[in-house]
């Protein structure tokens, strides 16, 4: 198929400006039908297509990103004209928060490295102590443990609002913008991760709710609203063993009872990659989770198959 002319492949992974102006009057020029119009509605949701998460050398990078991002970019424009939304979820974080190395210390006062795991029993013996929020830290990984069957994991600083590896990739924002114009219609953002006291991998909810944080507890008017509106459901980004993983268990959990809604989504399996760990094989955890939900009605597919 034919790009429109501002996409170049070969500048995924790399940063620069965003084109949208001429995103824009491209996508004014494709001559397709409104959104509105559309009598089968297809949404794509991209899960944190963010540039420490996607380049190769951003913060957090995930092996594969570069080129899941390409097939992800290649199959938006090739059905541009029968997408009705894209919605985008951003990765959002502080300085200091739950899972950084600065919330933590030991007996020496060194912080844990990333990709350290804090388990409560750690925490229990002194091997590891919250510098922040003491109590609520110990029953954070005690909780961590028993309800969502997780040890807490320190990651790399990632994502951090307000600097450049919190943005969208360029080229997704470009067509995003292209989208938005041709089709006449609005994308749709979510910015989920900014409460310093809990892991949010899911977009709709957090690892471990927080009681004085109700509203955080599940997103279920941005999920009833993609859902409700829309025939299809799409689902794309990174990373696949992390918040895809955890936003589509979410997803499953929600709608359990509703197994017409799980009908409509449809899992783009090579237009996402696995977070890389020196001893945690987290991608064939996620493909185990995912066989399992594909069993309960999930359906996978790629980027080759037909929509439907």
């Amino acid at each position: 198929m034919t790009h429109p002319s501002f996409y170049n492949p070969a500048s995924v992974g790399t940063l620069y400006t965003p084109n949208t102006a001429q995103a824009i009057a491209e996508g004014s020029q494709a001559g397709f039908t409104p959104a509105s119009s559309d009598t089968r509605r297809i949404a794509l949701l991209l899960i944190d297509a963010q540039v420490d998460f996607v380049h190769t050398d951003g913060a957090l990078s995930v092996p594969n990103a570069v080129e899941d991002a390409r097939r992800t970019l290649t199959w938006i424009y090739q059905h541009a004209a029968q997408l009705t939304t894209i919605a985008a979820s951003l990765d959002s974080h502080l300085p200091v928060q739950i899972f950084s190395p600065s919330w933590w210390a030991d007996a020496t006062g060194s912080h844990p490295a990333p990709f350290t795991v804090i388990t409560h029993a750690d925490v229990k013996s002194g091997k590891w102590r919250p510098l922040y929020e003491a109590a609520w830290s110990i029953e954070y990984v005690e909780r961590l443990e028993e309800n969502s069957k997780k040890q807490l994991m320190i990651w790399p600083y990632h994502t951090l609002i307000g600097t450049i590896g919190q943005t969208l990739i360029p080229p997704l924002y470009e067509a995003i913008a292209y989208h938005a114009a041709a089709r006449k219609t609005q994308p749709r953002f979510l910015l989920k991760g900014d409460e310093p006291r809990t892991e949010h991998y899911s977009i709709l909810e957090p690892e471990v709710k927080l009681p004085d944080r109700p509203e955080l507890d599940f997103n279920a008017s941005f999920m009833d609203a993609l859902a409700n509106d829309h025939d299809l459901i799409y689902i794309a980004g990174q990373a696949k063993s992390h918040c895809v993983l955890e936003t589509v268990s979410s997803m499953m959990r929600y709608y359990a009872n509703a197994r017409h809604q799980i009908a409509k989504l449809r899992l783009l399996t090579d237009c996402m990659s696995s977070v890389a760990h020196p001893e945690i094989d987290f991608d064939a955890l996620a493909n185990e989770t995912f066989q399992r939900f594909s069993a309960q009605g999930l359906t996978l597919v790629t980027s080759q198959d037909a929509l439907g």
